[in-house]
């Protein structure tokens, strides 16, 4: 130890061998092995090579020493976060379930705002990769909506969004469009027909019209987010009993808007609501101005899926679409109007498969209304009322006088609808009047029966 690299150096032992000699300091000392070579310089060579790998391999172990230490510490500070994060979450998820607890009545707009809560700790939902046959189908009207799981359905909206342009040329940070997408989802109710599903059906319909009709050549891409996301939030937090019912009985809702569209003027409230955390605000990077624009072009295409104003809308645009301008902003906003209300009550421009699950789902969700309309002595509209309707005399005439006018009026700047919209409503009228013949022919032949019975009966008697 005495001689290693702490102590002395090479100079160190030299000097100590001018002065074992008794010679000066500065004198060149040479060592000969018997072959005549320089003994000396080579021992101090090694010496020096020696001390320097000994000097470089303590320096190494330092360093590794210190990252380790490093290392260690920051596996503390994270393992402490991740006790943290699972803290926070199951603090969070006892919260949701007592406020759950706590809910007694749907109508109750306060207590609903618990959904609001963006997920912030789950920032995305599992991934669904979407295959190319997948994406090709998403742009198209006879697309099969009932295959999907709801992670499923999220990633197609994000699809949309991408493929769209919109999340590049807004500069939307994709976090935040996963983010508002789950919370959308959340803010949809479990109701038979007004759920998370027919959400996805409504923004799928808009995207593949959007693709089919060309309509980013012709409307700017403000005007293509304002269709997608009013799609998407149209009836955000629809509680299964539609404004009739809410004007009738008189519910919070009705109160809050004057009567004048209570529900659609609530899925508004409740997409703004969302929006405005910042979590949630795809919006973000618009200035004020450009905010304002999107917000009146939203709620106006919102407040128009009301079926109440229905004959006005329709009526607006037929006056229009024969001198259509779309350089006229009155014109623009009419055809998105009725655009989203297409894509609102397009079930039956599905395949028939797809269709009619759907028609199921909304007589259940007419059934509830109509039994809770008797139960509290409410008027009960004849097309709602469990006793009178059937399939077919329900979908007749919605798609006789609603549907086939209003796709056909649309046809006329849309040409290219007619094949993929316009024949498969005309096929589902056609075959809804065949059913219908059928359920009259056996009415009538029960009729018939009844009577024969009856009589039987008497004569068995006597």
């Amino acid at each position: 130890d005495l001689f290693g690299p702490r102590f002395c150096s090479p100079c160190d032992i030299k000097d100590l061998f001018c002065t074992a000699l008794g010679v000066p300091r500065n004198t060149n000392l040479s060592l000969l092995d018997p072959s005549g070579e320089e003994l000396f310089q080579n021992v101090l060579t090694q010496v020096a090579e020696q001390f320097s790998r000994a000097f470089k391999i303590n320096e190494l172990k330092t360093e590794v020493s210190n990252r380790l230490a490093m290392l260690e510490k920051r596996v503390e500070l994270e393992g402490m976060k991740v006790v943290e994060i699972d803290k926070c979450r199951n603090d969070i998820r006892n919260l949701r379930e007592e406020m759950i607890s706590r809910n007694h009545r749907y109508c109750s707009f306060l207590e609903d705002n618990k959904k609001l809560t963006p997920r912030r700790d789950v920032p995305s939902y599992p991934k669904y990769m979407l295959s190319q046959q997948t994406i090709e189908a998403l742009k198209k009207p006879a697309f099969d909506v009932w295959l999907w799981e709801a992670n499923e359905m999220l990633s197609c909206l994000e699809h949309m969004y991408h493929d769209l342009g919109l999340v590049k040329d807004f500069n939307i940070n994709p976090i935040t469009l996963k983010r508002w997408l789950l919370c959308i989802h959340d803010n949809y109710r479990n109701n038979p027909f007004h759920n998370f599903r027919h959400c996805f059906c409504v923004t799928q319909m808009m995207y593949s019209m959007i693709c089919l009709c060309s309509l980013q050549e012709k409307f700017t891409q403000v005007d293509i987010l304002i269709l997608m996301t009013a799609a998407v939030c149209h009836d955000l937090d629809h509680p299964g009993y539609n404004n009739t019912y809410q004007v009738n009985a008189r519910t919070e809702l009705a109160v809050r808007y004057n009567d004048l569209s209570p529900l659609e003027n609530h899925h508004c409230a409740v997409a703004f609501q969302i929006f405005s955390q910042p979590d949630c605000n795809i919006f973000s990077h618009f200035d004020p101005e450009a905010f304002k624009q999107i917000r009146q072009g939203t709620i106006t295409l919102i407040l128009a899926t009301d079926m109440a104003r229905h004959g006005e809308i329709l009526d607006s645009f037929k006056q229009k679409v024969d001198i259509f301008d779309y350089t006229d902003e009155e014109h623009v906003t009419c055809l998105k109007m009725v655009l989203i209300k297409c894509c609102d009550i397009s079930n039956e421009v599905r395949p028939m498969e797809v269709a009619e699950p759907w028609v199921d789902c909304l007589l259940e969700e007419y059934f509830m209304q109509s039994d809770r309309e008797k139960t509290e002595g409410l008027p009960v509209a004849p097309f709602m009322d469990r006793e009178k309707v059937t399939k077919p005399t329900a979908q007749i005439g919605f798609i006789k006088f609603v549907l086939i006018p209003m796709f056909e009026t649309v046809m006329k700047l849309f040409p290219q609808i007619e094949e993929a919209m316009v024949q498969p409503l005309r096929e589902s009228r056609d075959r809804y009047e065949e059913l219908k013949q059928i359920d009259d022919a056996m009415n009538e032949v029960g009729e018939h029966v009844k009577p024969d019975h009856r009589r039987e009966e008497e004569v068995n008697t006597v």
